[in-house]
């Protein structure tokens, strides 16, 4: 799975063409004039499952992909930030809250998705419930009012599915 735009090669400028590199692994893109090979990595995400108010924050998008619909405040992890403080910046930047992280939750990658997600508990510390630049609303959920077909990613739907107890 290789994304259209790599056509040239970031080194040299040269083209990048699919070759199979060693048997039983996936194809790479290699340089055709310096041979650098671009290896197409995961992006490194966080999710922050929130306990407020007697339910779970979930905040509305604002952006694509998933204008309008739900998810967990969350987003990709900086290059020099820990895990951990991706979720705390996260939480904060999309939902106004300050939180402390509990525990790590469980990992979710999927085939469709270059992005794995890291999903944490946190504890509520500070803040009012606010939505960020990007989201529209930011709003607490007890379990039975979660808008379920209105949620944007697996990833959150999962997280939630696993942090209540429910099959997922």
């Amino acid at each position: 799975m290789f994304p259209e735009d790599y056509r040239f090669c970031p080194v040299c400028g040269g083209v990048l063409a699919r070759r199979l590199l060693k048997a039983g692994e996936p194809q790479r893109l290699v340089c055709t004039h310096c041979g650098f090979i671009f290896y197409i990595d995961p992006k490194l995400a966080v999710l922050a499952l929130v306990p407020y108010q007697g339910g779970l924050v979930l905040v509305r998008r604002s952006i694509e992909p998933g204008y309008g619909r739900w998810v967990l405040p969350g987003g990709f992890v900086d290059l020099g930030e820990t895990v951990e403080e991706a979720v705390v910046r996260e939480t904060l930047e999309e939902a106004g809250l300050r939180v402390r992280v509990v525990r790590l939750q469980n990992v979710y990658s999927y085939r469709h998705s270059r992005t794995v997600l890291l999903a944490f508990e946190t504890e509520y510390l500070s803040g009012t419930l606010a939505p960020g630049e990007e989201e529209s609303e930011a709003r607490s959920f007890a379990p039975h009012e979660i808008p379920w077909e209105e949620i944007a990613f697996s990833s959150s739907r999962d997280a939630l599915r696993e942090y209540l107890g429910l099959p997922r």
